[in-house]
């Protein structure tokens, strides 16, 4: 591993049934707008994830921008808001009717721990950010909570914009070595999951050390990990 220093991990708990569990529905193989769900196949439990840091640079504080997905970490719950880290300067609010269904007398499951993925509907130096789990239209196109399994690690802005650029090809090149899922935040966060633990820990390895290599380099590591 590249400087890991993992926190211990969240006890999983048992899932939530369908009509309180708040929604993260992750699209098809691709890239598009400021933030990512990338799902190759449904993959097995290999519980809760860690947070890291790659670098130096990956350690600045985010300054939340109106529009942009994000991974936060819920802290609490004051009232009908959940507290969330964004990687910020200070916390995020999300009211419970800011998922797709919600109702006062639906409410979504939402447990402090849990990795919640979203966009900033208020961020502005006069204001507290405020995120969502829907769009305009009221759905959630894919935000809501994430898997309580899987790895969450922390890079540099600009190593998360190159790996949402329209058909990046880290992507595509790790998308042929093994099935997995992936979240990308624009607070430099990214949550990964594969079939197996190893897997999993091989693309956290690899999705860090892009930050330094060449794609040459990026494609002979990658070779020798398919045998090729």
């Amino acid at each position: 591993m590249i400087n890991q220093q993992p926190l211990p991990a969240r006890t999983a708990r048992p899932p939530a049934s369908p009509s309180n569990r708040a929604p993260c529905r992750r699209r098809a193989i691709g890239v598009s707008g400021r933030a990512v769900s990338l799902l190759l196949r449904p993959l097995p439990s290999i519980g809760h994830g860690h947070f890291a840091s790659a670098s130096a640079g990956a350690r600045k504080v985010y300054v939340p921008v109106k529009g942009d997905h994000v991974i936060g970490i819920v802290t609490g719950k004051v009232g009908d808001v959940f507290r969330l880290d964004v990687g910020g300067s200070e916390q995020a609010s999300l009211s419970y009717l800011a998922f797709e269904g919600a109702t006062k007398r639906n409410r979504p499951n939402v447990q402090v721990g849990d990795l919640i993925y979203g966009q900033f509907l208020v961020a502005n130096k006069d204001m507290e950010p405020e995120m969502v789990c829907i769009d305009s239209s009221g759905r959630a196109s894919g935000m809501g909570v994430i898997g309580q399994d899987g790895f969450l690690f922390k890079v540099s802005l600009g190593l998360i914009r190159k790996l949402l650029a329209p058909k990046c090809e880290i992507i595509q090149e790790l998308s042929q070595l093994y099935p997995f899922e992936l979240v990308l935040g624009m607070n430099g966060r990214i949550w990964v999951k594969a079939k197996t633990i190893q897997q999993t820990l091989i693309l956290v390895n690899i999705l860090e050390a892009c930050e330094y290599m060449t794609a040459e380099q990026r494609k002979q590591a990658l070779a020798k990990l398919s045998g090729n």
